[in-house]
């Protein structure tokens, strides 16, 4: 294996989450065609409290990994912070905000707003500042998922149940456990307005009139909209996802000198078992090595899923020193692949 760019380990792992929902319990609040919710196989998820904002929730997540890892805050030299879905105010810092709740005065910040992938390739850009900035020797990684639901119908955007959590990751130089191995990533900007609010910003400030999360159309809509109702176009599109997130995976393991042979476990979105088999099964990964059976527990908790079920599968001893673990995922028109040696 070729020496890592930076030789930095995760030392600590936090998270925090909504109150536990039961999905057959409340489907029927969220949309009418409640059998198709159900056939996704999501059990449960999270939905935070009215007043639990994302800052609050990566907070939480935060202090836990900073506690676990015998950090102070005054020592982090880089807080990052990818997501939310949809922010707590417009021309706004997150990152800045988490930092001021932190009390970590005077340190770089930075927010990453790609979606459900920048929980796995945001780690490169820790891994950017501590290769170009040799004083810099701690990092908080902090990644959360907080529907807004005016904005979206969290069982009616994609074939996914989604779900309000955080998970921070404390990274330090040299440590030597939970390793950075290698980060890659490709955007297909054709596609970058898959999944977007049309309103909100500057073209268009405010919702039709009448309009609710509840009764609009769905996400699914919206891509058949992107896709002109080309179905051939977008068979292709949902066919490429899995063989780009192949490729973004080869291009990782050949940065570090690594094959697929070298794949212990595979992390992937919160998504169904179908969906986590079709990204594992060309790489040789079993999938009882991924997280398929974590996700119906969790629901999709954004930019969260990868991080916080590798803090959850080590805590039971289902990934174990010596593994190699990739973290994987897709944010719209983004592909993105992490490497980490237990």
């Amino acid at each position: 294996m070729t020496r890592p760019a930076v030789n930095m380990g995760i030392a600590g792992f936090g998270y925090a989450f909504g109150e536990d929902q039961d999905v057959a319990a409340v489907v029927g609040e969220y949309v009418t065609n409640t059998e198709r919710v159900l056939n996704w196989g999501y059990r449960s998820f999270y939905r935070a409290p009215e007043g639990v904002q994302a800052t609050d929730l990566a907070a939480a997540a935060a202090r836990q990994a900073l506690d676990r890892s015998g950090v102070t805050a005054d020592t982090v030299d880089l807080v990052v912070l990818a997501g939310p879905d949809v922010p707590e105010y417009l021309a706004w810092d997150g990152a800045a905000a988490l930092a001021r709740e932190l009390k970590i005065a005077r340190t770089q910040t930075l927010v990453l707003t790609e979606g459900c992938g920048a929980g796995v390739h945001g780690l490169h850009y820790v891994a950017s500042t501590l290769a170009l900035q040799p004083e810099a020797g701690t990092a908080l990684f902090v990644a959360v998922n907080r529907i807004s639901e005016f904005h979206r119908n969290r069982m009616n955007l994609v074939n996914t149940v989604l779900s309000d959590a955080a998970v921070a990751v404390v990274l330090r130089r040299d440590h030597p456990a939970n390793r950075w191995l290698a980060t890659e990533q490709f955007t297909d900007p054709e596609h970058c307005d898959v999944l977007r609010i049309d309103f909100g910003g500057a073209v268009s400030p405010l919702p039709p009139p009448g309009w609710s999360s509840v009764n609009a159309p769905g996400g699914h809509e919206q891509i058949r909209k992107q896709f002109a109702n080309d179905p051939d176009k977008l068979h292709r599109y949902l066919e490429n996802r899995y063989a780009r997130l192949v490729e973004v995976i080869d291009r990782a393991c050949a940065r570090v000198g690594l094959g697929r042979d070298d794949i212990d476990h595979l992390i992937y979105l919160n998504d169904s078992a179908a969906s986590i088999s079709a990204v594992a099964e060309p790489l040789g990964v079993p999938l009882e090595r991924t997280n398929a059976a974590l996700a119906p527990d969790h629901g999709h908790m954004g930019a969260a899923d990868q991080l916080l079920s590798l803090a959850l599968q080590l805590e039971r001893g289902e990934v174990t020193s010596g593994d190699v673990v990739v973290l994987c995922g897709i944010s719209a028109c983004r592909w993105g692949a992490t490497l980490i040696a237990i």
